[in-house]
């Protein structure tokens, strides 16, 4: 089983340097994918509301594979719920389908600016961390304006954005941001899905002068962003691969040769995405 550093946030909680995504994955897919990762030696598990696979990733959880104080479950806010009482009655839904006592990560998962309940979702999920009911708190997809605004008006900056990113998306300036900040970045669709990424010839040269695949030539340049990558990955071969990405080290010359490629998104633009 691999050994997984950590990175620890600015309230003093650990978050392992590598996770596992589980979009789109239903409810029995993501209880085994969870299980096999569990034993792969993944200790870090992103769901959502929205993913509709909260009560599969729960029963993974609870199958006893790893004591449950050594799993980090990350779950998100769904843009219906936003607003103060939503968010506190969304959240116990989600506490709910999960079966656990606690969630050890809960994450606004689309500012939905247009909306503007954001502010006020974010006085809830305060709320829940000073509670216990959640160790960490952050949002997913915001922009620095929509985290200074949380500052200005709570006091309290997320622990956590997780933000597309990939190398037709190294978002520079946001990571910036957040390292000035102390706020950790994740990154979702870390491979570029959708794209021709991992059969570009360059990650291909970088790989056999490694010894490993294109996929863990991309994951080791998020790890040494200082990134936490989510890859998703239901097959169990493939989930030790994407863990398997801390016995070998880019150099400058390589991590330069990643990311020099047009920029481009495969998600949603986070001023004008709505996601309910």
């Amino acid at each position: 089983m691999i050994s997984i550093p950590t990175h620890t946030l600015d309230d003093g909680t650990a978050l392992p340097a590598v996770g596992l995504g589980t979009w789109p994955l239903g409810d029995d897919e993501a209880q085994a994918a969870v299980v096999s990762a569990l034993e792969a030696g993944y200790r870090l598990i992103d769901t959502a509301t929205n993913y509709r696979n909260e009560t599969g990733v729960g029963r993974a959880v609870a199958s006893g594979v790893v004591p449950r104080e050594e799993i980090v479950v990350t779950t998100k806010l769904p843009g219906r719920h936003h607003g103060y009482e939503e968010t506190l009655a969304s959240f116990e839904e989600s506490r709910t389908r999960l079966g656990l006592e606690y969630v050890d990560l809960y994450l606004i998962h689309w500012p939905l600016p247009r909306q503007d309940r954001y502010v006020d979702s974010w006085k809830a999920m305060v709320e829940l961390r000073d509670e216990g009911l959640v160790r960490s708190i952050g949002v997913s997809n915001f922009t620095p304006a929509h985290i200074e605004r949380l500052e200005q008006e709570t006091g309290v900056l997320p622990s956590v954005n997780q933000i597309e990113l990939h190398p037709f998306l190294p978002q520079d300036e946001l990571r910036a941001f957040h390292a000035a900040r102390n706020i950790v970045t994740e990154s979702w669709s870390p491979l570029g899905r959708g794209t021709s990424l991992l059969q570009d010839p360059a990650l291909a040269r970088i790989a056999g002068a490694h010894g490993v695949t294109p996929g863990q030539v991309v994951l080791r340049w998020h790890v040494q962003l200082g990134a936490v990558p989510i890859p998703k990955s239901a097959n169990p071969e493939r989930q030790r691969a994407n863990l398997d990405v801390f016995g070998f080290e880019l150099s400058a010359d390589e991590m330069a040769a990643v990311a020099d490629r047009a920029h481009r998104r495969v998600g949603g633009d986070p001023e004008v995405h709505e996601e309910f």
